[in-house]
């Protein structure tokens, strides 16, 4: 019997074990899942390098690779881009060290800027560190008084205010509602100053994870578009992750209305865990989730410099970005529709 642990690189073959060994697995996440290679590869062409250690014929760690190669915005090796989460999980340290290990050396092979691995706990490393951002999530009870019960005063009252609203609430999981969500969601990028993704991106998402996604959609009384978001679910977790609103939104507290109804559908659907997804540091995000009540927990990135002689700062408070993000603000929706799937492939 072998009792070395070999890496290796992810087959279409091996897809279903590799599933099999996120899902249950105490730190696998959505983001593990090898869809993302398909999603990844198909919606923005990046190379990715799937990697996994196996020890006597059996998977016992996986390591999720992007490579990201940008003139504008450096050139980069990230488990995992477009995700929250991501980094090696194994049922060894051994197994783990040897994965980052290889992740370094392809890292060197590639002669990237620098390799980040993201996870969601404090890990027993040498890497460098970086934490700016945080991640939120509560227990979801099993009735909406409970869950509303649960929520931190002063934001229960703003969605009982919500509940006045004559808002409706319309989930799907096939694509009727695609066309919706993404007007919104480009409408609050285009805000923000941010390029949204491509259309496509969203569609090969729900081509790939299928019943793993829902849409929804909140509209007002007069049925006009609110407010939207595009939800993960996995291992009974729900996590709500694109979203966007238009210019009513605030008024109607449409946001607000939806992520209750995401929090109730989820309960319906047997889930336990709402994961409120990750927030920089004390910005408007991560202090509008701390209303929720929930306490923010640190986020590990980790990182491994090869060409870089400093930690990257892609952050929107960046100084170097803020004209660029006055500009983008100004841009006719269309265009930044147009514009922003070309620059937002980058920003992973």
């Amino acid at each position: 019997m072998n009792n070395q642990c070999e890496i290796k690189t992810l087959s279409t073959q091996k897809y279903s074990l590799w599933d099999d060994f996120v899902r249950n697995h105490d730190s696998g996440s959505f983001f593990h899942l090898s869809g993302w290679k398909t999603v990844i590869e198909r919606s923005f062409n990046h190379r990715c390098f799937y990697l996994y250690a196996e020890q006597d014929g059996n998977i016992c760690g996986i390591l999720p690779l992007v490579e990201v190669k940008s003139a504008l915005f450096g050139h980069a090796l990230i488990s995992t881009p477009f995700c929250v989460y991501g980094g090696a999980i194994a049922h060894t340290e051994e197994a783990l060290k040897r994965l980052e290990q290889k992740a370094c050396e392809l890292a060197e092979q590639l002669n990237v800027d620098y390799l980040e691995l993201r996870y969601k706990t404090k890990q027993n490393s040498s890497l460098l560190l970086k934490q700016a951002h945080s991640t939120f999530g509560c227990e979801i009870a099993s009735t909406p008084e409970d869950i509303l019960k649960n929520i931190r005063k002063k934001q229960r009252a703003v969605i009982r205010h919500s509940l006045k609203n004559e808002l409706h609430y319309n989930i799907t999981q096939d694509k009727t509602s695609l066309d919706e969500f993404y007007h919104l969601l480009s409408i609050s990028y285009r805000n923000l100053g941010t390029p949204v993704f491509s259309k496509s991106y969203f569609e090969n998402l729900m081509d790939v994870f299928a019943s793993e996604i829902d849409i929804s959609v909140i509209t007002d009384g007069e049925n006009k578009l609110s407010s939207a978001v595009m939800s993960f679910y996995f291992n009974e977790q729900v996590l709500p992750y694109y979203g966007g609103g238009n210019d009513n939104a605030r008024a109607l507290k449409s946001a607000d209305f939806m992520y209750y109804q995401v929090l109730c559908h989820a309960s319906r659907k047997g889930c336990t865990w709402f994961d409120f997804g990750r927030s920089k540091n004390d910005s408007g995000p991560y202090k509008y989730k701390k209303n929720w009540g929930m306490e923010p927990q640190p986020l590990f990135y980790y990182y491994h410099l090869v060409k870089a002689d400093s930690l990257p700062n892609l952050s929107p408070n960046n100084p170097k970005y803020k004209y660029f993000i006055r500009l983008w603000q100004k841009l006719p929706l269309s265009v930044s529709q147009f514009i922003g799937p070309y620059l937002s492939k980058y920003l992973g």
